[in-house]
């Protein structure tokens, strides 16, 4: 089973949205939340690739802050992330016995006001740990956790950054959603961190649209974006696949009057994009809910979470099968299976004066493609330039050297308990 990243922008684009009710390690083994007990909060590891899930409480000598950050590693640990008087200090947690054991990792030290630092999504390959710290200008990543020493900081970039997707199983290639310093509009760049935190545009959808990506899944390629360049002042919900010269796609069954938020892929759909089901959080006036759409199936469905979901959270097995945790006052560590609707076959639809593009040559790894022009006409020829990848080295900051919803009334209240409605285009 595989766990994609989460998002952290709303339907507003909030750079420092809430965060899901748990976090899960790419692979899905393993979990981490803070949990609440007698009004004292403490780190709580999940283990999810056993026969049966169960949950490890790793409380410190005093009660955690609730904006306490925790992440799981791959190899069961716990990463702590708490802040005091701008220092962020990072361990790592493991039970021994009926005790907790802590390995400090280093602090960070953030003088400047105004400067925030979160976790990143967990990278792909669970042994290490990064870190965004923002501030008025600039944009830190810092590596936390998995280094030789101390945190240290790999790459550094001009303006404020949000998000965090990771593109590739290396852990390599990281997309952030980019706010210029003069306050220009939001753009995904990707950073590698390979190459000293070399800088790249990748959505680039209209010169003046604020453009983010949500969600990737390196199998397909599939892309989940958020933009108001359809409709400029509203943020609507759109698809594409990385490394391909197609416009994004902004399908008319995803403008729901609810704020919905993409929080997993299907994995292991190689090649078939469109094939791969996307599970949606979807927050109304009842409640929480969860959506699950397929780009070839052009319908939502609406299906009940299970009493107790850490919302936002869950993850996707190749078979198809969406596992969300829960927990309530009796059960405090489960796991619930949801298998969709299957995909509904639609007849193919095509648009007049659509031609195929060819390809670059590129590394999909790598060397994506940026996402521009995404904003085809309805009908009409349509007069595409093929787009190539454009590598520009970043600057550092301070360096002296080199260059530089219509609603329409679906998705109102969740559906009760055992229904699935579908909302058609």
């Amino acid at each position: 089973m595989t766990a994609c990243a989460f998002t952290t922008a709303t339907a507003e684009g909030d750079e420092w949205a809430a965060r899901p009710g748990c976090v899960l390690t790419a692979d899905g083994s393993y979990a981490a939340r803070l949990a609440l007990d007698d009004g004292s909060w403490y780190p709580e590891r999940w283990t999810l690739d056993g026969p049966e899930p169960y949950a490890v409480p790793l409380p410190g000598n005093q009660p955690e802050e609730p904006g306490t950050e925790v992440q799981p590693m791959a190899d069961g640990r716990v990463l702590i992330h708490r802040v005091a008087a701008g220092r962020h200090t990072f361990s790592l947690l493991y039970p021994t016995g009926p005790g907790t054991g802590e390995l400090p990792l280093g602090a960070v030290q953030c003088p400047q006001d105004g400067t925030r630092m979160r976790l990143l999504p967990p990278a792909p390959t669970g042994d290490r740990a990064f870190a965004l710290a923002v501030d008025r200008g600039s944009t830190a990543v810092w590596q936390v956790a998995g280094g030789p020493g101390g945190p240290e900081r790999p790459a550094q970039l001009p303006g404020r950054c949000s998000g965090g997707v990771w593109l590739d199983r290396a852990g390599r290639m990281l997309a952030l959603d980019r706010t210029p310093p003069d306050g220009g509009p939001t753009k995904t760049v990707v950073v590698d961190l390979a190459r000293g935190g070399e800088v790249s545009p990748l959505l680039q959808i209209a010169d003046r649209s604020h453009d983010r990506l949500l969600l990737a899944d390196p199998d397909s390629g599939l892309l989940l974006i958020r933009s108001d360049a359809p409709s400029p002042g509203q943020h609507r919900l759109g698809w594409g696949v990385l490394g391909s010269t197609l416009p994004v796609r902004f399908p008319e069954c995803l403008r729901l009057n609810c704020p919905a938020t993409p929080f997993a892929i299907q994995p292991g759909q190689a090649l078939m994009p469109e094939s791969c089901a996307v599970a949606l959080r979807i927050d109304g006036a009842a409640g929480s809910w969860v959506g699950v759409w397929r780009p070839a199936d052009r319908r939502v469905h609406h299906l009940p979470a299970p009493e107790g979901w850490l919302t936002g959270a869950g993850l996707w097995t190749r078979d198809g099968v969406l596992r969300l945790p829960f927990a309530t006052r009796s059960v405090r560590c489960a796991v619930a299976r949801v298998v969709p609707p299957a995909a509904a076959p639609a007849p193919p639809t095509r648009e007049p004066g659509r031609r195929p593009v060819p390809k670059p040559p590129e590394d999909r790894t790598s060397r994506p493609v940026p996402l521009q022009q995404a904003l085809a006409p309805r009908g009409g020829r349509t007069e595409r330039t093929p787009l190539v990848w454009v590598r520009r080295k970043q600057t550092p900051v301070g360096s002296t050297s080199g260059a530089a919803g219509k609603g329409d009334g679906r998705g109102s209240a969740p559906p009760a308990p055992g229904a699935a409605v579908v909302a058609a285009r």
